[in-house]
C-alpha cells in the first residue's frame, strides 16, 4: 500500500512538472503563435541581399532565409502548421511595429544597439557589418577630405546617421546631409545627382549596387565608419520566445547550412570575412 502511494505520488509530481514546463514554454509570444497558428514577420522591402521582393513578390534574401529557418524550428516545437505573415516595415516604424505587437520577429538589418534595447530585445547576432559610402564610379576618393562640402544622403534616425556625423566631425570634414526616407530613395538621389554619396551599411550598399540596372556606375570607397552588429528584434522580456529564436539560430550556425545560405546571397562577393566567420563560431552556442 505504501509502495503504491509512493508510485502515485511520483507520477503526480512528473505530471505537475511536465505541465509546469509546458506552461512556461507557452507564455507570451509562443502562446500567441500557437493559438493563432500564425507568425508575424517584419521585413524591409528594399534591402538586398538581406531582404527584397522575389520573382513572385514574396520576400527573399539572407535575413529572410534565417527567419524562415527560425519559423520552421518554432513550428516543430509547437506542433502546429504555421502561417507566415510577412509584414513590410520601414526604418522609422520597425521598432514600434515590434513594441506594439504587430510584428513578432523583425527579420531585417537592424543594428543591436544598447539604446534600442530600452524598447526591444534582440536575438543572437545575425550579421556583422559597418557603415560605408556609395558613390558614382567617376567620383575619385583619395582621402576623407575629398568629401568636404559634398552632399551625403542618409536615412535620419538610424545608427548610420549618428556614426556618419561623428566620423566626419572627428575628421574635421564638413558634409551636407541629404535626408532620405528609404534605401531606394537614397540610391535614387545618388543616381539623379541630388547627392554625391549615399551612406548606409556596406552589405546593403553592395546589394543595392549589384541589383541596379548598371552596377558599373557605382563605387564603394574604402571607408568604414561604424560597427553594425545585426540581430532580429522581438518584444522585451519574452524569454521563452527569445530562447526559441536563439536555439534555432545557434543550431543553424553550428551546421553547414549557414555556409549554403551565406553563399547563396553573398557568394559573388567572396568568402565570409574573418569577422563573419567569428560571429558564426561565437554564436553557435551549445545546447
Amino acid at each position: 500500500m505504501i509502495k503504491a502511494k509512493i508510485i502515485m505520488t511520483a507520477l503526480l509530481m512528473v505530471l505537475i512538472l511536465a505541465q509546469h514546463g509546458l506552461g512556461q514554454q507557452l507564455d507570451g509570444t509562443l502562446k500567441k503563435i500557437k493559438a493563432s497558428a500564425t507568425l508575424n514577420l517584419g521585413y524591409r522591402e528594399a534591402a538586398p541581399p538581406f531582404s527584397f521582393p522575389g520573382p513572385d513578390r514574396r520576400p527573399v534574401g539572407y535575413s529572410i532565409d534565417l527567419c524562415t529557418h527560425v519559423a520552421s524550428a518554432i513550428q516543430k516545437q509547437l506542433g502546429v502548421n504555421l502561417k507566415l505573415n510577412w509584414l513590410p516595415v520601414t526604418a522609422e516604424n520597425r521598432i514600434d511595429m515590434v513594441v506594439q505587437g504587430k510584428v513578432d520577429l523583425e527579420c531585417g538589418t537592424t543594428t543591436a544597439s544598447l539604446s534600442r534595447q530600452e524598447r526591444v530585445d534582440f536575438s543572437l547576432m545575425t550579421f556583422v557589418d559597418g557603415g560605408g559610402l556609395l558613390t558614382k564610379s567617376d567620383f575619385k576618393v583619395n582621402a576623407v577630405s575629398d568629401f568636404a562640402d559634398k552632399r551625403v544622403a542618409v536615412i535620419p534616425g538610424t545608427t548610420t546617421e549618428t556614426a556618419l556625423t561623428k566620423y566626419f566631425k572627428e575628421e574635421f570634414v564638413a558634409i551636407k546631409p541629404v535626408p532620405v526616407k528609404t534605401l531606394l530613395e537614397g540610391l535614387g538621389a545618388l543616381e539623379k545627382g541630388a547627392a554625391d554619396a549615399f551612406a548606409s551599411d556596406r552589405g546593403i550598399l553592395i546589394g543595392l549596387a549589384v541589383t541596379s540596372k548598371d552596377p558599373t556606375r557605382f563605387a564603394l570607397p574604402n571607408i568604414l565608419f561604424s560597427y553594425e552588429p545585426y540581430g532580429f528584434m522581438l518584444r522585451r522580456n519574452d524569454s521563452g520566445f527569445r530562447l526559441a529564436v536563439n536555439r534555432a539560430l545557434a543550431g543553424l550556425y553550428r551546421s553547414r547550412d549557414i555556409a549554403v545560405i551565406y553563399d547563396r546571397w553573398f557568394g559573388a562577393f567572396g568568402k565570409p570575412s574573418p569577422a563573419i566567420q567569428s560571429m558564426y563560431l561565437l554564436n553557435g552556442l551549445p545546447e
